[in-house]
């Protein structure tokens, strides 16, 4: 008599990168952050009384390449660290030059938005979609 048995079909397995797609798409995240969101987000800095954006930059986390802000508070009663970052979107890998768009919420949750785009495609909506925007 067979038993059945639960089996993993997909996943992540098949998504993995190889390292000459992983400095393609890094050279891309990084040309879009210098070239539009900097200018466009952080012309400047300006220290406020509270959190204040010092910095935007990307990283990958797995097979997901995440957009972040750093931010700062120089008041003396602040509570924890003087600098923190906290993500703002992000583009996953998910197949052959094919990427999941989210965004961040409010309640420390990724809200996938558009799904199965290119690679190029992906960075029109980032630059275009304010829901993908940082918080300035």
């Amino acid at each position: 008599m067979a038993r059945e048995q639960w089996v993993r079909v997909g996943g992540q397995a098949n998504n993995k990168l190889s390292e000459a797609e992983k400095k393609a798409i890094t050279a891309s995240c990084e040309r879009l952050v210098e070239d539009v969101l900097k200018p466009r987000f952080l012309p400047e800095i300006r220290p406020t009384e509270f959190n204040y954006c010092v910095d935007i930059f990307g990283k990958w986390h797995g097979n997901k390449y995440r957009f972040m802000q750093r931010f700062r508070n120089d008041r003396p009663d602040r509570f924890g660290e003087q600098e923190f970052t906290a993500p703002f979107a992000r583009i996953e890998y998910v197949g052959r030059d094919r990427f999941d768009l989210a965004y961040f919420r409010h309640n420390e949750q990724w809200q996938p938005v558009d799904r199965g785009v290119t690679l190029e495609e992906a960075l029109e909506l980032l630059e275009a979609n304010n829901i993908y925007h940082p918080v300035v």
